[in-house]
């Protein structure tokens, strides 16, 4: 009893040296720095989060800043549409970005053209081009609000009837998490937002004030704005996982862990840290429940809790540590997430505002169902789901895309080079992908065209594309 006390004391001794170390390693893994002084609301599906977003956007005076990864032309794009509208023909600013791919048939160009007569100013991140036959693949998935550089929005919700729901059809909402954030990290949400306007145009004029916000609270919090090829929230999660002693929650709407990351989790697990990881059950993409449950045994075998959420479809993108870190943004635990896109996330230091997230996880667990390994090895879920069918209309992100080829991937290399022992859920994916190659083979077999025009076709226009690239380079070095 005695050794148990003096350790106990000199655990609590040595926490904020701790603390004090995770925070320089977080500062410079992110490349973000803490910003104290902050108050945080945190804000739980569209009930709470798009009512504070309109609530903010028609109290603006100075100017609105609404990046989104898509919008729905739908009763919920339209009313936030009416919105921002009606702030612009007031004389205020209004600048709107939207990712080409995630708005990709979700909206008519009638629709951003109604925005713009209205007088906002609308741009289009990444459009296909055809000088840049694979830039598509990077893409814009935050999701912010900021508002006359006094408060800014962070979350995993997208504006569409996905996150409403039909209660009139049984249909329930998207479960997503956001946060409202009032005090000096507003600045750096509007530095984010202003970063992507500048890379679909011209930047905002240098003398427009994008705000200076006083202290607001007593919060600490960081700012990570992650680009391409940068994987700050990459590093950022590993260090939160390698130095979690207690607890480690997480959620994520298409969790595909790197080997790196799922090492880290293992771990975490295996030195008594509770890890647990919330998924969902009923995906927009059906076919990639089978291909989300491959990634779990690893997890599983050595100690990680997986549970898959039982509603309608699980969207968050959280973690919460030690009931002090906790993460609340857009990237989710994946390699689009963390190398390709431009994603936003709120890392928050604070005790009180961890708890809540703590509290909000227990909450979810009592919908959702614990997946675990039976005396023959195979996955196994306790109970079925009460609400296996997504809304209708409703998507996701390019993650999803990436997620599913991350999985086959894994377990094709698996079966190819014997590197890890395949689990039986791993089957039908395994005969499918064989199949599927059996399939092109025998085309191309019999049809030598088949593989031989598409690849001239790629050829060709990779190669136009490189040497445009050449001569806007040897132009530019001219100037």
């Amino acid at each position: 009893m005695l050794k148990r006390h003096y350790e106990e004391r000199d655990e609590r001794a040595g926490l904020p040296q701790l603390r004090a170390l995770a925070t320089q390693a977080f500062s410079r893994a992110a490349g973000a720095p803490l910003v104290h002084g902050n108050r945080v609301r945190l804000l739980e599906d569209a009930r709470e989060n798009y009512p504070a977003w309109l609530e903010a956007i028609r109290a603006a005076r100075r100017h609105v800043h609404f990046e989104m990864y898509f919008i729905d032309e739908d009763d919920s794009g339209w009313e936030f549409a009416d919105a921002l509208i009606g702030k612009a023909r007031e004389g205020v600013p209004v600048r709107l970005v939207y990712d080409w791919m995630g708005g990709f048939r979700r909206a008519t160009r009638g629709f951003w053209n109604a925005l713009r007569k209205g007088g906002v100013e609308v741009r289009c991140y990444n459009p296909m081009r055809p000088q840049s036959p694979l830039g598509w693949l990077s893409r814009d998935h935050r999701k912010l609000l900021a508002v006359d550089g006094g408060v800014g929005f962070i979350s995993g919700l997208c504006v569409g009837l996905g996150w409403v729901g039909a209660p009139s059809r049984g249909v329930e909402p998207w479960r997503d998490t956001g946060i409202e954030i009032r005090g000096p990290a507003v600045a750096d949400v509007e530095r984010a937002f202003a970063g992507t306007w500048e890379a679909c145009g011209e930047p905002i004029a240098a003398g427009e004030p994008l705000g200076s916000p006083p202290a607001a609270g007593e919060v600490s919090l960081r700012i990570v704005a992650s680009e391409p090829a940068t994987a700050g929230m990459l590093r950022l999660d590993q260090f939160v996982a390698a130095l979690a002693r207690q607890r480690l929650w997480l959620t994520d709407a298409y969790y595909v862990g790197t080997p790196s990351y799922v090492q880290a989790l293992r771990a975490a697990a295996r030195d008594h840290v509770d890890v647990r990881l919330l998924v969902p059950n009923s995906t927009d993409i059906p076919l990639l429940r089978p291909l989300s449950r491959a990634g779990y045994r690893l997890l599983l075998e050595a100690g990680v809790r997986v549970f898959e959420w039982n509603g309608t479809m699980l969207h968050a993108k959280t973690a919460v540590a030690d009931g002090h870190w906790a993460r609340v943004g857009s990237t989710n635990l994946n390699v689009a997430s963390w190398f390709g896109n431009r994603e936003l996330d709120a890392v928050i230091e604070d005790d009180t505002f961890a708890r809540q997230m703590e509290q909000m996880y227990v909450d979810d667990l009592g919908n959702a169902t614990e997946v675990v390994l039976d005396r023959r090895r195979k996955l196994s879920a306790l109970g079925e789901p009460r609400h296996p069918h997504p809304a209708r209309g409703s998507g996701g992100s390019t993650s999803q895309a990436a997620a599913g080829a991350m999985r086959i991937g894994n377990a094709v290399g698996a079966a190819f080079t014997d590197r890890r022992v395949l689990e039986p859920i791993e089957a039908r994916l395994a005969i499918t992908t064989g199949l599927l190659l059996c399939a092109v083979s025998m085309l191309v077999a019999f049809i030598p065209q088949a593989l031989a025009f598409p690849l001239v076709a790629l050829g060709a226009w990779g190669g136009l594309a490189l040497l445009y690239k050449g001569y806007e380079l040897r132009r530019r070095q001219k100037d």
